[in-house]
């Protein structure tokens, strides 16, 4: 597909920690609101997901990584886990809508000691991180042997014309909607950040490779999205 030719490229790695923690501080009021709207409330669906496929036990300790305003953390709670939230954006933290603990820090350096977490998950960060690898390598450290990590994120769909669909969607619409609603320029980078992301290969591979194993793929509605689900080695 081609590309907008006046689009502004993508922040180079050395902006980009600055370039996003701004953007979402500047959005977390609003963000709740768009993330229903855009998606016509999936993203409640695929946390709920989440949470299904995590299992995670009564009074069990989940760290959600990058929690931005509480969503999981809310569900985990229901589901009769303690969620921690933790994400490097004081703005998401000052508009966050649960009773969890919270830790302002950074992904890549968590404040905790090793192998102390029940379980872990992030929703819709991974493609935002500097970088994935020791992002996975601090989650590994802070889990406990044998528990899973629960990873939520968008995807490219494998059906040709849901993919077409859905890249004119992001693309065109969602900044569309942002510019009316919240933050033009942050809802023309978050559709165009997937290219962050590693293939599936390559993620199973980096997951492995920091102490994960049972890796499991699962795409929810039409591979617009994506769970990976992995378990820290014994």
């Amino acid at each position: 597909m081609g590309q907008n030719r006046r689009q502004d490229p993508l922040p180079k790695l050395s902006e980009k920690e600055m370039t996003v923690k701004k953007m979402f501080d500047r959005i977390a009021p609003k963000y709740d609101f768009l993330n229903r709207l855009i998606t016509f409330r999936l993203d409640v669906v695929w946390r709920k997901e989440t949470i299904k496929q995590l299992k995670p036990a009564s009074g069990s300790i989940i760290l959600d990584v990058a929690c931005g305003t509480g969503d999981l953390c809310r569900a985990l709670q229901k589901a009769g886990a303690e969620p921690i939230g933790l994400d490097f954006s004081r703005g998401m933290l000052i508009s966050f809508n649960s009773i969890a603990p919270l830790i302002n820090a950074d992904a890549l350096k968590i404040p905790l000691k090793n192998s102390s977490l029940d379980g872990a998950t992030c929703g819709f960060a991974l493609r935002n991180f500097v970088d994935i690898k020791p992002f996975l390598s601090e989650v590994s450290r802070v889990l406990k042997p044998g528990s899973q990590l629960a990873i939520l994120e968008v995807d490219q769909p494998e059906n040709k014309l849901i993919r077409i669909g859905h890249s004119f969607y992001f693309s065109k619409i969602v900044p569309f909607i942002g510019k009316i609603f919240s933050d033009k320029e942050a809802y023309r980078y978050l559709p165009r950040s997937v290219v962050y992301l590693p293939s599936e290969n390559e993620l199973h591979k980096l997951l492995k490779n920091s102490g994960f194993s049972e890796v499991q793929k699962i795409r929810l509605t039409g591979g617009i999205a994506q769970l990976l689900i992995a378990q820290k080695q014994n």
